[in-house]
């Protein structure tokens, strides 16, 4: 119910800008859930190529080379949009390419602040579903139950209330905040609004699965089934730009947000198909071994507190 009420606020017209972003690595770690170690499943990076386990600051991502179009965007995308696989019946997997991954900022007209620097967020509620046709009958967040006929498809919406002082964030009007007197969409005391984030992440599968299915899709995710999709987000705009965000306020049209790097669809300053892998001796890229390097580390800690 919660998804299905952000998925209503997120269609409703508002102020918005959008920047797409191409992949440029898949690796196994995560530095917003599990910093400094690469023991996560394996992610697929979108945005500056600076980001590495250890990644914790706005700075050190404007400091690499990034694959977003507007130049003036160094955030690290998707570090928590784990691979799309097609499971095959010898036990085979083979990736699912991503058609087009973009990144909206919505309800602009409602921020009272920039999105503060060195702002992260992981964000777990999601929905599948085929675009342009019927998914059928199903959960939100399962797969659909028959072949999409173009790409599918999935969205997420991220918090839009920030702690300016902790980096705190949540959604506004939140239902436990009505207990401090916030009224609707809302962000509570001394916290403010922010642009809102929203993934909108396309995949095809016409290559990958020709014939389609019905019922259970042969899809699997880097983490397991369809509902431990996630996606994770660490601010890298440029201050300017980001300040610049907030000029947009029409309530209903897209609005191009320029900054020191140039025009919002000047494209990559470095050119995207130069980020790369800043550690490629370290982690792993295979979908295979990354599932087994996390069932191995739940392992670990299994035998641990069992021995304590």
């Amino acid at each position: 119910m919660r998804f299905a009420v952000l998925l209503a606020v997120a269609g409703v017209a508002s102020t918005y800008t959008v920047t797409t972003a191409s992949r440029f690595m898949e690796k196994n770690f995560d530095p917003i859930v599990i910093p400094g170690k690469y023991e996560s499943h394996l992610h697929t990076f979108f945005g500056s190529d600076a980001v590495t386990p250890t990644t914790n600051t706005s700075k050190e991502l404007q400091a690499g080379c990034s694959t977003a179009q507007n130049p003036n965007d160094y955030s690290s995308y998707s570090l928590g949009v784990p691979s799309l696989v097609v499971k095959k019946d010898n036990g085979s997997v083979e990736r699912v390419p991503v058609s087009r991954f973009s990144a909206y900022y919505v309800g602009i007209e409602n921020a009272e602040i920039a999105i503060p620097q060195d702002f992260k967020n992981v964000h777990a509620g999601h929905s599948w579903f085929c675009e342009g046709s019927d998914s059928g009958k199903k959960d939100p967040s399962a797969f659909p139950t028959m072949t999409c006929k173009t790409h599918l498809q999935t969205i997420l919406l991220f918090h839009d209330c920030v702690n300016p002082e902790t980096l705190e964030s949540d959604y506004s009007g939140t239902q436990h905040w009505s207990s401090w007197g916030v009224p609707p969409n809302r962000c509570p005391p001394d916290w403010k609004r922010i642009p809102q984030l929203r993934f909108s992440i396309r995949y095809d599968l016409r290559k990958v699965l020709p014939d389609g299915w019905s019922a259970a899709p042969p899809l699997e995710l880097a983490c397991g089934n369809s509902y431990c999709f996630h996606g994770d987000f660490i601010n890298g705009w440029l201050p300017e730009a980001a300040e610049n965000m907030l000029l947009a306020n029409s309530k209903r049209e897209f609005a191009g947000v320029s900054g020191p790097n140039g025009n919002f669809n000047d494209g990559s300053v470095c050119g995207s198909e130069n980020a790369h892998d800043q550690n490629p001796a370290e982690g792993t890229s295979d979908y295979l071994e990354a599932s087994k390097i996390v069932a191995d580390a739940k392992a670990d800690k299994v035998e641990d507190a069992f021995q304590s």
